[in-house]
């Protein structure tokens, strides 16, 4: 089940991000960075976020939100994580299906990935499945932690 998330979500949606941003290897935010900053990125007030769960454990969360303001505002951009142990499941999809409807009731007309991590195959791969498309690639934009310098990609996806 996906639902929209609430702030007692906190310490589980970290124990879902936490792992994720430490691991520094397919998002750009700081492996530093702290619970509090982290959780407030995540539940920005700006963003729409959800969280996939299953028998009242939480197995990944998503946050969606306007890419751009002004003449851009008809494109939202979205940031997924998948808990360790749920992966391989189909949660990526199903919260990546979620949002695409989401983003539609919202009036989004796109859906734009700004920087996903070319050594992400994963992500790639299923968004390739859902339709995106590669529309621009930023060569050696991120420093991977164990493959050095390598690209990432924009996907972009009508609706």
């Amino acid at each position: 089940m996906i639902r929209s998330a609430t702030h007692s979500d906190a310490p589980a949606i970290w124990g879902i991000i936490g792992p994720v941003i430490r691991a520094g290897d397919t998002y750009a935010l700081d492996r530093d960075m702290s619970e509090t900053d982290a959780i407030a990125y995540w539940l920005a007030d700006d963003h729409h976020c959800f969280v996939a769960e299953s028998d009242g454990t939480l197995l990944g969360t998503y946050y969606l939100k306007r890419n751009q303001g002004g003449g851009g505002s008809h494109v939202c951009n979205c940031g997924f994580m998948v808990s360790q142990e749920a992966r391989g499941q189909g949660i990526a999809r199903s919260m990546c299906e979620h949002a695409l409807d989401t983003a539609r009731s919202l009036d989004f007309t796109a859906m734009q990935f700004n920087f996903v991590v070319s050594t992400n195959r994963a992500a790639i791969g299923l968004w390739e499945k859902l339709g995106f498309a590669t529309v621009g690639r930023l060569p050696r934009a991120f420093n991977h932690p164990s493959e050095g310098m390598v690209d990432a990609l924009i996907m972009y996806k009508q609706l």
